[in-house]
């Protein structure tokens, strides 16, 4: 969200759990775009909360599972967002091979970016707009 739209809205991401790394995976296929993972810590909403992180001032939550989608309508009861569920593809455990594991992964990145495209537009920053198309 970060690389396509830079500063035109406060994003942070978030999930239900946060004692998990950053799938290796995960960093490589974001890389292929110049996001860059390897150094980012998972953090859970329940973090964000705790570290001072004023759920209220958000206007949108994207859940990517149903488990999100979950607690982030839970959210909905205390404070006033609006929340979206976008069912994207858990690539975890699939693919047999590191090339086959990649794809997959991809796929699920793409997966997103067309998401991101539908919802928010065109890309608006320079470094992007080879990458969203």
């Amino acid at each position: 969200m970060k690389k396509f739209y830079g500063q035109a809205a406060y994003v942070q991401s978030a999930g239900v759990h946060s004692d998990m790394d950053v799938d290796g995976f995960t960093v490589a296929v974001c890389a292929e775009y110049g996001v860059e993972l390897s150094r980012h810590k998972t953090r859970s909403l329940e973090n964000m909360q705790d570290w001072g992180d004023d759920i209220s001032s958000y206007d949108l939550i994207v859940a990517l599972s149903p488990a999100s989608q979950r607690l982030a309508l839970e959210l909905t009861r205390i404070f006033h967002l609006e929340v979206e569920y976008w069912p994207i593809m858990d690539p975890t455990g699939m693919g047999e091979a590191r090339e086959a594991k990649l794809a997959v992964y991809r796929q699920t990145r793409d997966q997103i970016v067309t998401r991101m495209l539908a919802r928010f537009g065109p890309p608006t920053t320079e470094e992007t707009a080879g990458t969203a198309g």
